[in-house]
């Protein structure tokens, strides 16, 4: 006991040095239990410039030993709180799927529960749909659903028209807004980081386990017009303030025993970052628990993985993808989260060239990731309507594979 005291000292005083948040407890802790955390040095090409951190990095999962292999669904405040609840409660108890992420802070910037919290209130961005989330998780709990909350973090229409400061000024003065007439909050502004943390915080409070950060990114295109706006920055990089965003909410949540999930642009697994944006891959996955890259096949373009139309090829299109996401994440080691992709519920009509999505294409997306040691995965429908039918088991589709031939 002498020789791992004197060694956590050891580590202590190197994190003191290095100017890390992490507590002497912290990293007792994570020493006792090396399958459930690392404390590591930071690769430089993966370490902040920001002052504020050091190059050790202690990641702790606070769900390992309590979360189940999550096979989910988004579930929108509206379906939670209305009729259609019945039908996905329904799905679960009748499948294997036992997760739903549901938003605690939509794709307006609406917090979609009654906060307590009067810093949040002030902004007047609160929009209760949900107005009872402690019999929710009951609810949940009851039908052994494990809870995930969603917040949509720098997409955020309402809060860029309260807090213009906060967001991308035209130069004729108006708040800049995308083609669907949506709006971002600036990524640089410390307060946009808080003002979603404490929503985060207050989230697990109520007892979700699973905090899922959204559209943790810039503007897409953004790099063609940096230049014509306004807005408050610094001398970092785009990718390097998006995962110092990461990195602080993860250790403010850190305490409250909750996961830390962010979702991703599938094909920043195929590219070196995504520098337009500010996502670079590894730089957000090594701070997170879960990392969801949005797989879906319609949003790859002609060539992707040999596909003509990846839309229409879903098993050739998630097999492509989860093994550029294998390999992105060999660079990260031990810091490698679970990867729990979203994959395709819908159909994608937009696209040229598509296919009905239905029973088949579903299954082949999950064929497709347990061929790759995929074990988790989420259903995205915007209306939450999902297809009916599917076998979430891979045993069972392999089975039905065997048969076959």
């Amino acid at each position: 006991m002498s020789l791992l005291m004197s060694a956590m000292l050891m580590l202590y005083e190197e994190s003191q040095q290095a100017q890390t948040k992490y507590s002497l407890e912290t990293l007792l802790q994570a020493s006792l239990d090396a399958k459930h955390a690392q404390i590591v040095d930071l690769a430089p090409e993966l370490a902040s410039d920001q002052q504020d951190y050091g190059d050790l990095y202690v990641k702790l999962d606070p769900q390992l030993n309590e979360a189940p292999v999550v096979k989910g669904l988004y579930a929108s405040a509206h379906s939670v709180a209305g009729q259609r609840f019945s039908q996905l409660l329904e799905l679960a108890d009748t499948t294997e799927l036992n997760a739903f992420v549901i938003d605690v802070k939509e794709d307006f910037g609406y917090i979609t529960y009654p906060t307590e919290d009067e810093n949040l209130k002030q902004y007047d961005t609160v929009y209760p749909i949900m107005k009872d989330v402690p019999a929710l998780m009951q609810t949940l709990d009851e039908h052994d659903i494990y809870p995930i909350a969603r917040i949509v973090v720098f997409k955020d229409s309402k809060l860029a028209t309260i807090k213009p400061e906060w967001s991308f000024v035209q130069s004729d003065g108006t708040i800049w807004k995308n083609g669907r007439d949506e709006s971002f909050v600036n990524p640089y502004v410390k307060e946009v980081w808080d003002y979603n943390v404490a929503i985060a915080k207050e989230a697990a409070a109520l007892g979700f386990k699973e905090i899922q950060f959204d559209y943790v990114r810039f503007p897409e295109g953004f790099e063609n017009r940096a230049d014509t706006l306004t807005y408050t920055k610094d001398e970092r990089a785009r990718i390097d303030v998006v995962s110092d965003f990461v990195r602080y909410a993860r250790e403010a949540l850190s305490p409250l025993d909750v996961r830390v999930s962010v979702d991703i642009f599938g094909y920043a697994a195929s590219v070196p970052a995504a520098e337009g944006i500010g996502q670079d891959f590894n730089k957000i996955s090594q701070f997170v628990d879960v990392i969801s890259p949005m797989v879906y096949p319609s949003h790859y373009s002609t060539g992707w993985f040999g596909a003509n139309v990846p839309d229409a090829a879903p098993y050739v299109t998630i097999n492509g993808a989860m093994i550029d996401t294998h390999e992105k994440l060999a660079e990260i080691e031990q810091l490698k989260p679970i990867i729990r992709p979203w994959i395709q519920d819908f159909t994608a009509s937009w696209v040229p060239g598509n296919i009905s999505y239905g029973k088949k294409e579903v299954e082949a997306q999950i064929k497709a990731l347990e061929d790759n040691n995929i074990h988790e995965f989420l259903l995205w429908n915007a209306s939450n309507r999902y297809t009916p039918d599917v076998d979430y088991t891979p045993s069972n589709l392999e089975e039905q594979e065997d048969a076959k031939e």
